[in-house]
Parts: C-alpha cells; structure tokens; sequence
C-alpha cells in the first residue's frame, strides 16, 4: 500500500486554507464559494466539504456534477456524505465536491445557461464567461490545495457508459490511481485541452475520470463502482485503513465510435458490458415503415464501454463506443 506519507511522521498536518477558511487536522468543515448570481438575484455557491484526517497526508479531491446533467456522478459524492465514508480519516484530507455546476444541475443541462462547458474552460478567467467564472474559482480556490482527484462523470446526450476509469496516457502518476481505483474497465487516454484533467495535470497532481451511466438518469451498478474504486484509492494512499477489494479490471489502450451507416430507428442486440467480434452484427437500423432494415457490424473485435440509448438516430451518430488492444497501459512518460 501506497500511503502517500511517511509513517514516521504520524504527527498533526498544518491547517489548510480555502477561501479564507483555515481547517485544522481532525477538523470538518462545509465552505461555501460563490460563483455569480442567476438572473433572480439569488447567489450560486460551489459547496466544498472538507474532512481532515489526524495525521500528516495528501489532500483528495472527490468532484460530481462538472457536468450539470451527470447525476450519477452527483449521487456518488452525495451519498458518500450522507453515509459517513469520509467521517473517520486514517490521514490526510478529503475535499468532496458533490456539485460543481449548479447553472446546469438546476437547467438539466450539461453546460452553463450561456451554452458553455465548464469542462472546456480551464483555467478559467475571472472576467471570461459563465463557464470560464466557475472554472477559474475551482482552479484558484481547490486545484492548489489538492495533491491528487476523482472526476466523476457520466454517459452524456442519452449514452450510457459502463462503469470505467479514464487516465492521463503514459503519464505514471494517473496510472497509479486508475490501477488503485480498479474500475471493471480502465482505458488510457489524452486529456481534453482546457479540461480539468490537463489543467491538473500540468500541475503535477494527477485526476483520473471515472465515467458510468447515463446523463440525467441514476445507475446503481455505476453509483456502487464509483464509490468502491474511490475507497480503494483512498486505502491505497493511506487516507483510509481498508476498502473492499477489487476484481481484476479490464485495461485497453484505445477506443473507437462506431457510427450509423444511416438514419433511422436503432436497435441494439448487444450493449455495454459485452465482448464484440470483427463484422459481428451487434445492431439494426431500420425504417419507421417496416419496409428497410440495415445491419450494423464491428469493424474490429474488442468490448463494449459505452452505448447510444436513443431509439432514433442520424447517419454518422455515435452508436457503440468499442475498446480495443488489451492489457497495453501507457504509462512511460511522465509530464
């Protein structure tokens, strides 16, 4: 076990700071930042709860909601506060976030009400735009506290991902959490310019982003893996004393969207979850007068991690998100 301290020095850790709120070790404490204001007048905050631990650690963040229609990710944080996970500290500290973008949470949108993705605004500006608001007080306020994080997330636009952890590609810290976390699949990938993950990671303080379900809908499979790889990292870096253990997960360093050949009603045969073959016909396009029927086959064998739940589609829409070449992580290079 990783603990992320040293041993030798099980003493108390000095007090942190955020936003002019100092929490000393074997404190709690719920801070309120304030974003902006929505047109009524009523002030929009980001609600951090933070629990320190008694002796020296490293700081986690647990994030929900940077996507305001991702609930399963709000209902991960959410529960692990309301059941106590974070009440009994080995060491270190927790900063649980349940809800990062209220604007969208409160719309049942992805985004802000000005059409901007919180996610793509990082780091933010103080002067910029809604997104770019929220971004900035997360990325002053949080990001210099923290020494590692989990994103959760989910599916978006009515796809459903299967439970699984996303990493930073060949970058070792990343992989160790991803490892730690033990999702049923764990995938490298490049981070997203002015996302969260690169702005993070280019501080030197790894987050991983876990993704499972479906965007304005809760999954108990994907809240229950969520919560258990979180507590495996945090036995992993010391901060708790146990967690459940993990079965082995499944490591792919790709992934591909198969597209529709055409539009119409879709019906799938196989879903997330579920081993694919070269050219097996894994869905149907047809026609809403039963007259045309279209096959849609895997052009690679690999295994299912996402899926598109919408009964009628476009040509060219994302259908099957497919992972592929097994058991190679990337994890050289270290940025």
């Amino acid at each position: 076990m990783n603990t992320g301290y040293s041993r030798s020095k099980a003493t108390q850790s000095k007090p942190i700071k955020i936003y002019n709120t100092l929490i000393e070790a074997g404190q709690y404490a719920v801070i309120k930042i304030p974003v902006g204001r929505i047109p009524s007048g009523n002030i929009i905050s980001i609600k951090a709860h933070v629990y320190r631990g008694p002796r020296v650690g490293p700081c986690m963040l647990v994030l929900g909601g940077v996507h305001g229609d991702e609930v399963n990710g709000v209902e991960i944080v959410r529960r692990s506060v309301e059941q106590g996970v974070f009440n009994h500290l080995h060491a270190g500290t927790v900063i649980a976030i349940p809800l990062l973008n209220v604007y969208g949470f409160i719309n049942f949108s992805r985004d802000v009400p000005d059409g901007k993705d919180v996610n793509r605004n990082f780091p933010g500006n103080a002067n910029g735009s809604l997104a770019s608001r929220v971004a900035r007080v997360f990325t002053r306020e949080i990001l210099p506290v923290i020494d590692f994080g989990i994103d959760f997330h989910t599916g978006g636009r009515g796809h459903y991902n299967y439970p699984q952890v996303r990493y930073t590609t060949e970058h070792g810290p990343s992989f160790e959490l991803a490892q730690a976390f033990a999702a049923p699949i764990t995938i490298a990938g490049k981070s997203i310019k002015s996302s969260l993950r690169r702005t993070a990671v280019e501080l030197n303080k790894p987050i991983v982003v876990f993704e499972g379900g479906e965007n304005l809908r809760f999954d108990e499979f994907s809240i229950q893996q969520g919560m258990l790889g979180m507590r495996r990292v945090m036995m992993h870096k010391g901060i708790l004393s146990d967690a459940p253990a993990a079965e082995a997960s499944k490591h792919f360093a790709d992934a591909t969207w198969l597209r529709s050949p055409r539009a119409g009603m879709f019906h799938w045969v196989k879903c997330s979850g579920e081993q694919v073959k070269k050219d097996e016909v894994i869905a149907y396009i047809t026609d809403p007068f039963g007259e045309e029927r279209t096959q849609v086959k895997t052009k690679k064998s690999g295994f299912i991690i996402g899926h598109n739940n919408t009964p009628v589609v476009n040509q060219g829409d994302a259908l099957f998100h497919i992972a592929f070449n097994p058991n190679k992580p990337r994890t050289k290079k270290k940025i």
